[in-house]
Formats: structure tokens, sequence, C-alpha cells
């Protein structure tokens, strides 16, 4: 879809950093110790703006009318970031999500911490602008990964389940393809992602002040949050597993699930939870991203059966025009400012 091809000269220039290379254009980047050869923090900082997302990746937002929120806080759900120090808990439903970078770790075996550091960053950075962009909030960073909240007080949870499917597919297409390529080139196999993600509703959730003092979040306490991580776990490489609410609030995709048994060939593998005194059966399904992402309003198919990005897609439900201002204030040159 060429939506992140801004993010991955970082990773190339990276890995051609790397002093186990042997590239001779070394890049060299000065430190407490003196110039050592590596890609830098600072370098980083200026490829991949912490706050701005890559040309190509804000093309992607514009196209959709969606501005991504770049002030939020790590762990701060603007719903309920005012449960911090306080002893109130609340019951409000959320989508919780997992998103599981695998096979980094063979990444030692041909570079330095350094240049891991750079290039695992990277990632977590297209994945973390992507999930601002569908309006998601990112809770945690674990290891390259992130655990990501969808939805809030003013969101349906219908909404929040499309947006957390649009988004996972569109990261998995990433890493799949684009991401898979360019690890290729350097002879480095099996980086791929797993996702997890389910429903809780109101009556599930519990948000409140987890931990003591400034050693605490605000997070959830949620069997459904619980099973996410679990439904992670469980998933194909470059696949995402989805919980039952999740297939039930969005009847309209129900050719997109299919119950993990089936894949397995295994029976024990239909449900990821049960209570049996309370005959409580949770089932998990295989999501069929690609199918679900060919399916979306901007997204098109060439003749080769690549993805592209339509430039007219139809307009999402909260489209408007003032939205683009927040993209368009990156350019003055084509804005008008007063």
């Amino acid at each position: 879809m060429h939506i992140f091809d801004d993010y991955l000269p970082t990773i190339r220039a990276a890995m051609a950093a790397d002093p186990k290379s042997g590239n001779l254009k070394e890049n060299r980047a000065f430190t407490s110790n003196g110039f050592e050869k590596g890609m830098s923090f600072r370098a980083l900082n200026l490829a991949i703006p912490e706050k701005k997302l890559m040309p190509s990746l804000a093309d992607f937002a514009s196209e959709l009318g969606l501005v991504p929120n770049f002030d939020q806080q790590l762990g701060a759900h603007p719903d309920h970031v005012h449960l911090k120090h306080s002893e109130t808990l609340e019951n409000n439903y959320i989508v919780s999500m997992f998103v599981d970078i695998k096979g980094s770790t063979n990444l030692f075996k041909r570079y330095v911490p350094q240049t891991i550091w750079v290039i695992t960053n990277t990632i977590q950075r297209a994945a973390i602008h992507t999930c601002l962009i569908f309006g998601g909030y990112v809770h945690r960073l674990q290891g390259d990964g992130l655990f990501v909240y969808f939805g809030g007080k003013h969101m349906t949870p219908s909404t929040a389940v499309e947006r957390a499917l649009q988004f996972s597919s569109v990261f998995t297409y990433f890493v799949k393809t684009d991401l898979k390529n360019l690890f290729n080139e350097q002879g480095i196999e099996d980086i791929y992602t797993r996702i997890g993600l389910d429903l809780g509703y109101d009556r599930d959730v519990v948000w409140g002040m987890a931990g003591i003092g400034e050693i605490s979040e605000i997070t959830t306490c949620s069997l459904h949050t619980s099973l996410a991580s679990k439904m992670q776990g469980n998933a194909v490489s470059n696949g995402i597993v989805v919980g039952d609410h999740v297939k039930n609030e969005s009847p309209f995709l129900a050719e997109f699930y299919s119950p993990v048994c089936q894949r397995t060939e295994n029976e024990r593998d239909r449900y990821i939870f049960q209570i049996a005194e309370e005959r409580f059966n949770y089932t998990q399904y295989d999501f069929a991203w690609l199918k679900f992402l060919k399916r979306q309003s901007f997204i098109a198919t060439d003749l080769m059966g690549n993805l592209q990005l339509k430039t007219n897609p139809t307009a999402m439900a909260n489209r408007n025009p003032a939205n683009l201002a927040p993209i368009a204030a990156v350019s003055k040159p084509y804005y008008n400012f007063k």
C-alpha cells in the first residue's frame, strides 16, 4: 500500500550503519566516548519525528479524514485519567488489544544492540502513529510490542471494534509485506506479528488505579483484557485472533470469522475460556484480516493483486474537513496562515 514507505529507509540506514555491516560509507554518531559507527537516537528522531506522521502515512490519514492525537500520555486514557490517586472505580466498555512483534530476538545474531534499538523503535513508532490515526490509546509498551485500548465514553462499541480491526489489519499488512521484504533483503527471516483483541462491555470492565503513589497506572480489570493477551498467543504468524464479543458486535463481518479449532483441527481450541458451573463458553476466532482489508473503502487491488490506497475513498462516518487542518499545518506553503 506504500503508506509506510517513509519509515523503511530509517531501518535500512540503521542496518547499513551497523558495525557488523562492513559498509564503507559509515554513519558515525558522537557519544561521550567519541565517534562510533551506528545510528544515534538523535538521528532516529530526525528521521522519524515522534509527534509527526511521515508523509506517506500522513497522506493516508488525510484521505481518511482522520487526525492522530499526539497529546496522549502513556497509560492515561482521557476518559479515566481522573481516577489517578482516586479510590473511585468505574465501569466502561473497552476493546483491548495486544500487538506483539515476534522474532526480533533473531536480530541480535546480525546487529549490535544500538542498531536493533533503532530498528525496533522505528517499527514501534509506525505502530503508534497508525494506532493514533484510528483513534487508539496506547496503554503500555511491551518490548517492541504494544498494549492498546480502542473506544471510550464518546464512541460506540461497534465503532471501536471497527477501528481496532482496521488498525490491526493495516499494521499486519505492513509487517507481512513491506517489513518482511526489507528483512529478507538482509537474509533475516521469521519477523512477524501476532495480535489478539477482545471487547468487554460495561458490566465486564472495571477501571481504576492499580499500584501505589507514582508507582501506579489507570488500567482495567477485565476477563476480556486478559483474554486479548491469551488470544495473541494463539494467533498464527501475522494472524489476528478475536473473541466472541468482537464477532457479535460486527455481525456484518461474519464471513471473516472462523473458530480457531477449524485451523488447529482440535475442538479444545474452540473456547478460550469456560466456566462450567455457569455454562459460560467463550469462543475465539481467527480473523481474515486481508480479506477484510480488501473490502475497506480506502483500499483498491491492482491487476497484480497488490493493495493500493484509493485517492478518493468513500468518506468515513466522522470525516470532517476541519480535521485536516492539523495535518495541513505542517506544510505552511499549502496552508493559509493568518
